[in-house]
């Protein structure tokens, strides 16, 4: 099987920074056309906006989402500038800390609308327009990917991110359910789901609590703090040929952490 993604149409959300941003770029160097979406119009601007502005294999899109028009609205973007979509990522997606013991601050509600319902949301239409596409083309076969993006916080519990441990484990079922609803129509979706990785957010975080990252390396077999380019490549691969009889499967990236039961460790 073929690890290529070349010639293929990729939306990447969450691509202004961070992981996002990590994936869509590595998909651009494996010859993928990618569509970065992100609310940050100005991030998005510094990062690719030359570049969209080429005839070349990138496109950005800033939007809201939450709103279902702007997700109609980036599906047509992609569709008027590739002619297709075969690869979704939902690399878009929020931590917050959560009081457990307070309705109004436990985060749930913000953290199941970001990280799981826009996601859902987008899979869904994502989804009809690639059987549209096949329908109208006569493909058979997978005809497309779907790749989540999911934390060890989903099956390690810490009562201070109880909103985002709750949506993790919700977007992992959700990429179960979507996998059996979408297979035969051909198309896969799968998760990635780690532990600390060097993002925006958590470089941000160890420049305030510098001690951070003794605890995080120190609970994690490995010994180290993954960087955003390793998640890029775990997601190529379920984008990959070389994937092509898994679904509804969450890979997990966390150098061993999961193994032990690093309760006091911080997730991010």
């Amino acid at each position: 099987m073929s690890f290529s993604i070349s010639g293929k149409t990729a939306i990447v959300t969450g691509a202004a920074n961070g992981i996002g941003l990590a994936i869509a770029r590595h998909f651009v160097d494996k010859g993928a056309n990618v569509m970065f979406a992100d609310i940050d119009e100005a991030r998005l601007e510094d990062e690719v906006g030359e570049e969209s502005r080429a005839e070349g294999p990138v496109r950005m899109f800033a939007g809201d989402l939450r709103q279902k028009l702007t997700i109609a609205n980036l599906l047509s973007a992609t569709v008027d500038a590739f002619d297709r979509i075969d690869i979704l990522v939902n690399a878009s997606r929020q931590c917050a800390l959560s009081d457990a013991l307070d309705p109004e601050a436990d985060a749930v509600e913000q953290l199941l609308e970001q990280n799981l319902l826009t996601s859902l949301r987008l899979s869904q239409m994502t989804a009809k327009r690639m059987i549209q596409k096949a329908e109208k083309t006569g493909a058979e076969g997978m005809i497309g990917s779907i790749v989540n993006l999911s934390s060890l916080a989903a099956v390690r519990t810490q009562p201070t991110l109880l909103g985002y441990s709750i949506s993790s484990a919700a977007v992992e079922q959700m990429t179960r359910s979507l996998a059996v609803a979408l297979a035969p129509k051909g198309i896969r979706v799968n998760a990635v789901s780690f532990a600390s990785v060097m993002s925006a957010s958590l470089q941000g975080a160890l420049r305030e609590n510098p001690d951070w990252r003794d605890v995080v390396e120190a609970g994690t077999p490995l010994g180290r703090i993954a960087s955003a380019d390793e998640v890029a490549e775990a997601a190529h691969f379920l984008c990959s040929d070389a994937s092509g009889f898994m679904t509804g499967q969450v890979l997990t990236l966390d150098g061993g952490r999961g193994l032990l039961d690093v309760v006091s460790a911080p997730t991010f």
